[in-house]
């Protein structure tokens, strides 16, 4: 039974071992399941690709939007990275699951435009399936509307050609999509509870994703929350592909 890869791409090393804690929990499998590569230390062995059943692909600070002078040499070379395995899933070689920063990273490599217009603070919002969200292999799995952990400053406000909308909220338009049958893209965090988050909020109060001086309502505000079906997506895109 072949493993899954977790690619990471998080230079804030107190956010890398929960996440992917988080999202190895949220998958349903364990540690020997589930290899982590953080791509923002090394680059990817591209020629291990087939040794994989799957990819998902975590979150990070950095945004496709920034200005090429402003981007730095790890952001470009973990894009870089992104993009081929886009690539690679694209052409059927291996299922993959890109989250948040990834859904801005697939979303250029397939023509779409990722801007400022749905940026979300750190909260959770209501999110809703389209039709062929609640027929999709993956997604089908979730109730028509539910509630997911958000935050972003940028997100996609044209949606690829090649893509199919599988679900968006009031406030982000495109919160899921699918392209093809095997590569999928979620803007909102599949893989945390309410305390992950709040943990990941404490890490990432001066990276602009709400001010920093709030940091306890915004605690306040996800603690409050009831956030469970996300974590869903991650067990059935392990139990579809192992």
């Amino acid at each position: 039974m072949k493993p899954f890869l977790f690619l990471s791409a998080r230079p804030e090393v107190e956010a890398v071992g929960p996440e992917y804690e988080s999202v190895r929990s949220a998958m349903g499998v364990d540690a020997g399941r589930l290899e982590h590569h953080r791509l923002d230390v090394s680059a990817l062995e591209r020629q291990r690709l087939g040794a994989f059943a799957g990819i998902v692909v975590g979150g990070s600070p950095f945004n496709v939007t920034t200005a090429p002078e402003h981007v730095s040499d790890v952001q470009r070379r973990v894009e870089e990275d992104l993009a081929w395995v886009a690539e690679r899933g694209l052409a059927g070689d291996v299922p993959v699951l890109f989250t948040c920063y990834g859904i801005g990273v697939l979303t250029r490599v397939l023509g779409g435009e990722v801007g400022l217009d749905h940026g979300e603070e750190a909260q959770a919002v209501r999110v809703e399936l389209t039709d062929d969200g609640r027929l999709d292999a993956l997604t089908g799995v979730l109730p028509p509307a539910f509630d997911a952990l958000v935050g972003h400053k940028e997100a996609t406000v044209r949606l690829p050609e090649r893509a199919t909308l599988l679900a968006g909220s009031p406030t982000c338009p495109v919160q899921v999509y699918r392209v093809g049958t095997r590569v999928y893209a979620t803007q909102f965090h599949p893989e945390v509870t309410p305390a992950d988050f709040v943990a990941r909020a404490r890490v990432y109060r001066h990276h602009g994703y709400f001010p920093a001086r709030e940091l306890a309502a915004v605690e306040a505000r996800i603690n409050g929350a009831s956030v469970t079906w996300p974590r869903t997506m991650l067990a059935r895109f392990a139990e579809l592909f192992g």
